[in-house]
């Protein structure tokens, strides 16, 4: 594009009968400050395109993860009712970590997902899965709402009955967490 640019400039200059060579040199040389210009103008609309389509992509995103958070907690709560050890660490520690925040926790409580972890826990066979059930459920124990319906689930009575770990530490400070966590609302831990 250029250079048909620069032909039909020499060529309509050749046409002319009042072109000189000064203004020839002075054409070329607003020809350079056009290029300069052009790609100035390239990159700065580059940068705008750019911008246009992560902006686009992020609304896209925003719109679109919660239906997919929503179907990883589906898939984590379904792996707790798995009878492989490892697929129910795994579908604990998703949880764990989904639970971030009030909302969010009780989201795990109403698809069922701390009924699970209790569960979970209570046929656990070895110190990892009791360790993964335990990190879960306090994850799930910062909210207050969490814990009461933890409380009716009767995790006081399952968290008591886990057997206590002497090759894991965690498994009894997650344990000593949770119990102090119900005694610290007033739910009634003695039993």
């Amino acid at each position: 594009m250029r250079t048909l640019a620069s032909h039909l400039t020499s060529y309509l200059c050749r046409r002319k009968l009042g072109c000189n060579v000064q203004s020839r040199n002075s054409s070329s040389f607003n020809v350079k400050d056009e290029l300069s210009i052009e790609k100035d103008a390239e990159r700065k609309i580059g940068w705008l395109l750019k911008l246009i389509f992560a902006g686009t992509a992020s609304a896209v995103a925003y719109q679109l993860f919660p239906y997919l958070g929503d179907n990883l907690l589906q898939q984590s709560v379904s792996l707790l009712h798995v009878k492989d050890p490892l697929f129910k660490r795994m579908g604990a520690s998703r949880l764990a970590r989904f639970a971030i925040d009030d909302e969010r926790r009780m989201k795990i409580v109403e698809t069922g997902g701390a009924q699970g972890l209790l569960n979970m826990l209570g046929a656990a066979n070895d110190d990892r899965t009791r360790k993964e059930a335990l990190k879960a459920l306090t994850a799930l124990s910062h909210s207050d709402e969490a814990v009461r319906a933890l409380h009716l689930a009767g995790a006081v009575s399952v968290i008591r009955s886990a057997p206590q770990s002497v090759e894991d530490a965690d498994v009894e400070k997650y344990k000593s967490s949770l119990l102090k966590r119900f005694q610290d609302l007033r739910y009634d831990v003695s039993s």
